[in-house]
Order: C-alpha cells, then sequence, then structure tokens
C-alpha cells in the first residue's frame, strides 16, 4: 500500500589508532566515546526494535579499521578501563549533586549508562560489537555494506591505481571475514568517486554504492528520476544519490535538528567544568582535561549562557523532530509518486557518530522515526538498496559524475593548501609498493625461502594503507588535532620508506620489523601484498563505446544509444 521507501545510511568509520608503547594516549579516546555514545545506544535501538516487533530496515558501513579496533584485545581491554573510570566518575557524582534535584537527576542517568555500557559490551557481547551487527544482519534488519581498507580518498589516490585496487580489495576481504558474507553495497569512502573506480567494484562483486546528489544530477546523460531511483554505470553497478533536503535535517546543526535549544549541548563537560583536583583522576594522565561525557547543559541559545539539560523535554523534541521527518518524506513521495512510474526511494546517508556522540538525542529520534514509520502512516517504508535493486532491476544507464560530500562537492577538503604536500609522498610510495610486489612475486605465491621478506611486504602495505586515511588531511584542513595527523602521516611513510630500502638492500632488521609490527597491526596476518600486483589495462581503453540505456516509462521500456 506504500508509495516510496525510505533508506537510512549510517556510515560508521574512525580512523585506526591504536598505541601500545604507550599506557595512555588521547586519541584513543575517539573510539572509546564512540562506542559508549554512538554503537552501543545504536544496538540498544535496533534490539528494542526487532523485540517489539517493529519491522525497521537500516544500512549500515562499519569500515575495517573500526572492525579492527572493535576486535583488538588491547583497545578492548582500554575500554573497560575507560568505562569503569567513567562509572567510578559518576558514581562520586551521586555524592556531590544529591542536593541538586535537576543535576542529581542527570547524574543518575549517566552512572545508568555507563553501568549498562559496561554490561552490555562485556557480557553481551564478550568485547566485541562486530557481533552485535552482525546478529542484526542475519536477522534482516540491517544490511551491512563493505567500505575500503582504511578510508582512502580514492579521487586522489587515482595517480595509481594499484593503490585503488588494493583499498577496494582489502576492504572487501576485511567485509568477508568479519560479517560471514559476501557484500552487497560499498561506501566509497567521503562518497568520493570518479569514473570507472565502479568497474573494480564490479570485478569484486559489488552491486551498488552511493554518491553525492551532484554525482547523480550531472551525469551523462541527465537522470530522468534525479536522485530518487539508481542509475546503472555502464560497468552494471547501480549508484544511489543522497537527497539533499531529508540529509541537512539531521545533520545540519544550525538549520537541522541537532541545533535545537532544548537538546543536549555537547560542548560543556564536567571535564572542562569541575574543579582540577576533583576531575584530575579522570582525564588524562598528564593533566589534560578530556571530555568525560557527563554534560549537564542544553543548548539554551546561541551564547555562551546555558541551562540545565532537561530529558523530558529533548525526549518530546526527538519524537516532534521524527514525526516531523517523517510528514517531510511522505510529502516528498506523495509528489514523486505521481510523477514516476517506480515507488522513489529516498537515500539519506549520516556519519553514525553524529547520533549519540554529536547529537545526543540521535538515536532517540531514529528509534521514534522507525516506530513513527511502521505504525503511524501508509505512505513510506523503510529499505535497503538491495532489495530496491531486487524489486526494480531495471534501471536508467548513465556515467555519474566525479564528486564527493565534502566541502565543495569534489576533492577540495582533502587536496589544499593545508594538506596537498602529503600526495606526492603517497603517489611515490604507491609505485615503490608496486615496484616491490612485482619483483617479488615468488616471496607472496608461496616460496619459502625468505619468509622475512613477505613479512616486510606486508607491512609495507600496512604502512602504506594507514598512511592514505582521508582522516589525516581531513584533520589537517579542519584545524583540530593536526600535530597528530601530520606526524601519522610523516610516520608510516617514513616507515614506509625504511622498508622498501631495506628490502632493497637485502638487510631488513628484524628486530625493528617486530616492533612495527606490533605497532602497526591493522589486518593482523593477512597476505596484504598480493592486492599490490599489476593492474590490468582493459581499464585504460579509450576507444569510443555506445553504452545502451534501459529506462522504463509508463507507455513500456523504450531503449535508447548514448554515445
Amino acid at each position: 500500500m506504500h508509495k516510496g521507501y525510505l533508506a537510512i545510511v549510517l556510515h560508521a568509520h574512525l580512523p585506526f589508532v591504536r598505541h601500545p608503547e604507550e599506557e595512555y594516549f588521547l586519541e584513543e579516546n575517539w573510539l572509546f566515546e564512540a562506542i559508549t555514545e554512538t554503537y552501543i545506544p545504536l544496538l540498544e535501538v535496533f534490539d528494542n526494535l526487532y523485540s517489539d516487533g517493529v519491522d525497521f530496515k537500516v544500512t549500515m558501513s562499519v569500515t575495517p579499521p573500526l572492525v579492527c579496533m572493535l576486535k583488538d584485545p588491547l583497545l578492548q581491554e582500554r575500554y573497560l578501563r575507560h568505562i569503569n573510570k567513567l562509572i567510578e566518575l559518576s558514581q562520586k557524582e551521586l555524592e556531590r549533586t544529591q542536593y541538586d534535584p535537576l543535576y542529581h537527576g542527570l547524574a543518575v542517568k549517566y552512572n545508568h549508562k555507563f553501568e549498562m555500557a559496561k554490561q552490555i559490551f562485556l557480557e553481551r557481547y564478550n568485547r566485541d560489537l562486530t557481533i552485535a551487527f552482525k546478529e542484526f544482519q542475519d536477522k534482516g534488519r540491517l544490511e551491512i555494506i563493505a567500505s575500503c581498507a582504511t578510508h582512502g580518498f580514492l579521487p586522489n589516490l587515482r595517480v595509481n591505481e594499484t593503490s585503488v585496487k588494493a583499498q577496494v580489495k582489502i576492504g572487501i576481504e576485511n567485509y568477508v571475514k568479519t560479517f560471514g558474507r559476501k557484500p552487497q553495497g560499498f561506501w566509497l569512502p567521503e562518497c568520493g568517486y570518479y569514473p570507472r573506480v565502479d568497474e573494480y567494484l564490479k570485478e569484486l562483486g559489488i552491486k551498488y554504492f552511493f554518491v553525492d546528489s551532484h554525482g547523480i544530477m550531472h551525469a551523462d546523460p541527465i537522470p530522468r528520476y534525479g536522485v530518487y531511483a539508481p542509475l546503472y554505470c555502464p560497468s552494471g553497478v547501480a549508484a544511489f544519490g543522497r537527497d539533499w533536503e531529508s540529509s541537512k535535517q539531521v545533520w545540519s546543526s544550525s538549520e537541522g535538528y541537532p541545533g535545537d535549544f532544548d537538546y543536549r549541548e555537547y560542548y560543556r563537560d564536567i571535564g572542562f567544568e569541575l574543579e582540577y583536583d576533583y576531575i584530575k583522576p579522570y582525564i588524562h594522565p598528564m593533566g589534560i582535561r578530556v571530555n568525560t561525557g557527563i554534560k549537564y547543559w542544553r543548548i539554551t541559545g546561541k551564547t555562551e549562557y546555558k541551562e540545565v539539560y532537561r530529558p523530558d523535554w529533548a525526549r518530546e523534541k526527538a519524537a516532534s523532530h521524527a514525526g516531523n521527518f517523517m510528514f517531510n518524506r511522505e510529502k516528498q513521495i506523495d509528489h514523486l509518486s505521481y510523477h514516476m512510474d517506480r515507488k522513489p526511494i529516498i537515500i539519506s546517508p549520516y556519519d553514525a557518530e553524529l547520533f549519540g556522540h554529536w547529537w545526543y538525542e540521535g538515536p532517540m529520534w531514529l528509534d521514534f522515526l522507525a516506530r513513527k514509520i511502521h505504525y503511524d502512516q501508509k505512505t513510506i517504508k523503510m529499505i535497503t538498496p538491495s532489495e530496491y535493486l531486487s524489486e526494480y532491476p531495471t534501471n536508467q544507464m548513465a556515467m555519474p559524475s566525479q564528486s564527493s560530500w565534502g566541502y565543495k562537492g569534489y576533492s577540495d577538503f582533502w587536496c589544499e593548501g593545508s594538506n596537498d604536500w602529503i600526495y606526492r609522498h603517497l603517489h611515490a610510495a604507491g609505485e615503490r609498493m608496486a615496484a616491490l610486489v612485482k619483483k617479488h612475486e615468488d616471496c607472496l605465491n608461496g616460496n619459502p625461502k625468505n619468509k622475512v621478506i613477505k613479512r616486510a611486504l606486508n607491512q609495507a602495505a600496512r604502512e602504506l594503507l594507514l598512511a592514505e586515511s582521508s582522516d589525516w588531511p581531513f584533520i589537517m584542513k579542519t584545524g583540530t588535532m593536526v600535530p597528530y595527523a601530520n606526524k601519522r602521516v610523516t610516520n608510516h611513510i617514513g616507515r614506509f620508506n625504511r622498508i622498501y630500502d631495506e628490502i632493497s638492500a637485502a638487510r631488513i632488521d628484524e628486530e625493528w620489523l617486530n616492533e612495527i609490527e606490533l605497532r602497526d597491526n591493522i589486518f593482523g596476518d593477512d597476505n596484504l601484498a598480493k592486492h599490490y600486483s599489476a593492474i590490468k589495462e582493459n581499464h585504460h581503453k579509450k576507444e569510443k563505446t555506445f553504452h545502451k540505456i534501459t529506462v522504463k516509462t509508463k507507455n513500456g521500456a523504450k531503449n535508447v544509444k548514448h554515445k
């Protein structure tokens, strides 16, 4: 009875941050905060919806760096240390706020939140949250899609096609190893698309990927249905375009829901507000103040003045905003379905970490939205892209334009004055990696005569992959934690170059190799270097071709040839 579909897409990603050489490392908190504030709350939402029989569908990427961190025993142990400290702090807050009913009620909620997070992490999922996401995929409620090995921004890596192909292949292998099936969809990091990258996805069995709205709207030829139906690339892989209207309503802190004055204020935390001697045991051991996750204030307004957070007010707003979002999608679909010969699909992708971490009420909003769609209307239905392609296997063929979902819509954010210096090093390292693999193919193909060379080749691949992460140029551009991002790029490139020199000179320092294998252990024992073998030349053919475009209309299907 419904007229169209809504696809909620959550992109869960964090850069690979793991420092066994130090007991406490500040940037590891990125993972710990996301576990407590985003991943566990989202899993609780999925669990409650499933238990209540709500027919919800969500598409979600869980990137390989995040998977590797969630599965890492060292980081799991450090998360337990982190959450235990938060539980201890929240218990102290119960005592400190006991004579202030508003603050004390919030302290009770935080204490319960941390206790539940520990229980879910430790007892329900035995420290490995990837098991939880896999469970909901196996139940048919969550469609997990693959992504690149280390979130490399592919349009800027395409100078070396071997680097692009390795990012894609290693990402898909990690997905299969983690989730026990072949992925249907793929998340291009930062939605960074350039023509023909879909051919690599096709080779590896991917059925669809996502681009920003202008990637579809500037396609050749012009799309008949805009972003409200997928396009087939000439390779046969489907491209789904982001719906700008629904996306902006959620992610914009100034114009969207998260900026509402009744929602919790992210930038006021007791880690910065309370007296130093009181908070000292719960911040960084070097005395650096950090977010604890205990925040007692609401946004209130656009000034520095903040009032106490009222959870009941925030809950009412989350329900109201979920209803508003659903109402707007109903109106969209009512209009679109009148002009289309198929049910439209609205693609609404967001960073998963927006939900719960940046926008505290985000998981609650998602819960309300799924329930309202299930119970309160008959116009729209939640769906995954693979389900839509099963229902509508015939779609227009066109070539999407190069694009991203970053600032200005192309590559500006990842290649400008603050970060452009990294690419000459990445490109040179990519060429060197391909040359190493070509020279030492026998070591990768089972020849046991020199296992050390194989280890060194695989570690060189790890260092290159980690240097290619789009997170480092992103941080450089935004101006936050820039010294750390600079250090990560220079360290990984420096280690790669040393490995290259040692392999070339046939003098590998095994003691040093053991040390960096321990530090930069992403993907464990996987045979990574094999993915840097030569690229087939057919990706670079330039002869004129004609692509067959099939458009299904109300008068029947018609075929058009487009040069």
